[in-house]
């Protein structure tokens, strides 16, 4: 980790910079700061206090993250999870710029796909949906609907790459669109982001959530549908998890969950062509998109797509 006045690189000193003016680190000295793995779309860093206990997290928003992104939500929906137990400690030291800074959680880890091979942690995950979609309402209502019309003009805008079957693609999104308007949107505060390392674990198999960032009001099987494609579950493992949460598995849901995990690849797919554009960090977003396109087509060429979409 390194002090105050090392830094080598632009993202080193951008969080230098937060540790002068941030007040909870009083101008940073005493202070190391050292790069945290895993996140995609931001520069995160833990940040620590060598004579004391402080020990933080910080997270300095991505270039271009402010084109899908709102902040004021992401804090709102961060101390809410936080009042609930949910998440870890937030403070608002320099919030106004969109940075976050929670307390860092030395007693638990980032989970991995394969610890979700393990039944009774995804009954825990399942509880810790429950909590966060029994959240007081947030300020925005983002369906995955509005993700993707968002996505689609910042393509434009950007003059970025489109895969060469999105027509095709985009029709099946907007038939779903219909048919899930024409059912009615079941809108909770949703978390919307469910990477495996922000499933928080601890030895006793407790979970918490971090990164609200892209929290919103949203349908509750868009919330399952993509924890469960991210998650590689079987069929079987996402109708004994529907269960855990409904206490009943019925078509309509099966469906319901299925159509909005189809939706959330096409959303990350596009949002993989806009960060292709915009984002300095070292990651292949272009392949990540195009497995996240395939995975959409997938489910939509199935020959269960049209039952899936009359049964909503």
């Amino acid at each position: 980790m390194k002090t105050l006045g090392n830094a080598t690189n632009s993202m080193e000193e951008t969080i230098e910079t937060v540790l002068r003016d941030a007040p909870l680190f009083k101008g940073g000295e005493g202070m190391v700061y050292g790069p945290v793995s895993g996140g995609i779309s931001n520069e995160n860093w833990r940040v620590k206090e060598t004579q004391g206990t402080g020990d933080w997290f910080v997270k300095v928003p991505g270039n271009g993250t402010e084109m899908f992104i709102d902040r004021v939500t992401a804090l709102d929906a961060s101390q809410k999870a936080a009042a609930a137990g949910l998440g870890p400690r937030v403070y608002d030291d320099l919030g106004d710029r969109g940075i976050e800074i929670n307390d860092f959680l030395p007693d638990r880890r980032p989970s991995t796909n394969s610890d979700f091979a393990d039944l009774d942690l995804c009954k825990a995950a399942i509880g810790a949906y429950r909590t966060m979609h029994g959240l007081p309402s947030l300020g925005l209502t983002k369906t995955v609907f509005d993700m993707i019309d968002e996505h689609l003009q910042q393509v434009k805008e950007l003059h970025a790459p489109m895969y060469k079957d999105a027509a095709w693609i985009l029709l099946n999104a907007d038939l779903a669109r219909e048919a899930i308007h024409a059912s009615g949107l079941d809108l909770v505060t949703s978390f919307n982001d469910p990477m495996p390392g922000n499933f928080m674990i601890d030895d006793a198999g407790t979970v918490m959530l971090i990164d609200y960032e892209y929290a919103s009001m949203n349908d509750r099987c868009y919330d399952l549908g993509i924890w469960f494609g991210e998650m590689f579950f079987s069929h079987e493992r996402e109708l004994e998890l529907i269960e855990e949460y409904f206490g009943e598995v019925r078509d309509d849901i099966v469906s319901r969950v299925t159509v909005h995990k189809a939706l959330a690849d096409v959303k990350w797919c596009l949002w993989s062509m806009v960060q292709l554009k915009m984002s300095r960090l070292d990651f292949d977003f272009h392949k990540y998109g195009m497995w996240k396109k395939m995975r959409a087509r997938s489910i939509m060429e199935h020959p269960d797509w049209a039952t899936h979409l009359r049964r909503l």
